[in-house]
């Protein structure tokens, strides 16, 4: 097993290593999966693996080349990552919220450069579908004109965002979440208690990755807490409009809004009322439309009181299955 690969990755990165060593990988790379599954650590270590010059007889990285020494410090000069950039022409300058055209072609003509150590060259988009439209056209003609030896790896978490036409000229690796019995098991020994590990996991709906992320940030704790202010605001002894301030007051936000509506969710699978089925299918879809306004200017607490009190009007029961208390 690769060091610090969960079980899921391992399969992803010994699948893409047996169509490497059968000359079977090519330029172009598509990785997917869910946002949390562990996606980039596969591909930083395939790229260390095709960039190492003195691999080891299994065709590991050997850790002691230049190529090794140089990859974990962000300066390898036959590695580009491309992602997010500061948008210096704005004022101020902010980080950009897409990937545009000029890095697009950048990578391009960095391909088309010789590779400094002499060995391969490998690019790493990251998040793939965070390319614009002009972004994803202008990467084509790269698909479009692969060199030896040079690599141009995508990753998503939504690759139906990219265009056909580059899904088409790339390769694919998925990282799937597994089964639960498994994920629990890596839950377990990552030193999770099994009654975290098993809420989590349930309000993560068995994505392994997601549910240690919330297990190791506080997740967990929010969801709680979201759980705990629905109740209050369905049973009249809490306030839409204090907790709509609360929720907007810090950078939780967006999982907040997350939570509720999976808390919806979940009430709405267990119900046997088709009419109370639907409220709750539609503010299911109201808080996710609300938690996509928040990328606009605005209101965030006057948009979240007016769904805190369309869940108060309807009084639903919100003690769910998925919100275990710890």
């Amino acid at each position: 097993m690769t060091a610090g690969f969960s079980p899921w990755q391992q399969a992803a990165y010994e699948r893409a290593v047996t169509s490497l060593d059968e000359g079977r990988l090519g330029h172009a790379l598509l990785v997917c999966g869910p946002t949390s599954i562990g996606k980039r650590a596969v591909v930083d270590h395939l790229a260390k693996r095709v960039l190492c010059l003195t691999p080891a007889a299994d065709g590991e990285p050997c850790g002691r080349c230049r190529s090794c020494t140089l990859f974990p410090t962000g300066v390898h000069p036959d590695l580009r990552i491309v992602t997010f950039e500061m948008n210096e022409k704005a004022r101020p300058p902010k980080m950009r919220t897409e990937i545009v055209i000029e890095q697009a072609r950048d990578i391009g003509a960095w391909l088309a450069l010789t590779p400094q150590l002499g060995g391969a060259q490998v690019v790493i988009v990251d998040p793939a579908d965070a390319m614009n439209s002009p972004a994803a056209n202008a990467l084509l003609k790269t698909l479009e004109e692969p060199l030896p030896n040079r690599y141009l790896w995508l990753v998503s978490a939504q690759p139906n965002r990219l265009p056909a036409t580059i899904r088409s000229r790339c390769q694919r690796l998925e990282l799937t979440v597994p089964g639960r019995a498994v994920a629990l098991q890596w839950l377990l020994d990552q030193g999770k208690s099994r009654a975290d590990a098993e809420a989590a996991l349930a309000a993560a709906q068995g994505d392994p990755g997601q549910a240690m992320l919330w297990l190791e940030n506080g997740g967990m704790s929010v969801r709680r807490q979201v759980d705990a202010d629905l109740r209050a605001i369905a049973d009249g002894t809490g306030h839409a409009v204090e907790v709509a301030q609360r929720w907007a007051a810090d950078g939780e936000v967006g999982l907040r809004l997350r939570f509720a509506a999976d808390l919806a969710r979940e009430r709405a699978a267990r119900l046997t009322d088709p009419a109370e089925t639907r409220r709750l299918a539609r503010w299911f879809d109201q808080a996710n439309r609300v938690r996509d306004l928040l990328r606009t200017t605005i209101r965030a607490d006057l948009a979240i009181a007016g769904l805190l009190l369309e869940w108060r009007t309807g009084q639903p029961e919100p003690r769910t299955g998925g919100a275990r208390r710890a």
